[in-house]
């Protein structure tokens, strides 16, 4: 890994897991990269994610946090649709 990249963890919740048929995924982002970049990146690889896009939350290393906060290296993101019935 470069020192110009960082390593995060995604997991996938609901459509997103779904979509990938898996978990999660470790992908690789430039340093200084918002979480929103996560979810960009997912829709551009599964299209049909796309109704999601402005009702997903974000959560980094159990957190909710706001779509601008910046990757850490060996964060653990998770993409968070709006859930349906209880």
């Amino acid at each position: 890994m470069s020192n110009s990249s960082i390593t995060i963890t995604v997991k996938f919740f609901a459509a997103f897991s779904e979509a990938y048929s898996v978990s999660e995924q470790t992908w690789e982002f430039p340093i200084l990269t918002p979480v929103s970049q996560v979810l960009d990146r997912a829709i551009a690889q599964h299209p049909q994610l796309e109704p999601w896009r402005d009702r997903t939350r974000f959560g980094i290393n159990l957190e909710f946090v706001s779509p601008d906060t910046i990757l850490q290296e060996g964060d653990e993101v998770v993409l968070i649709p709006p859930v349906s019935g209880g």
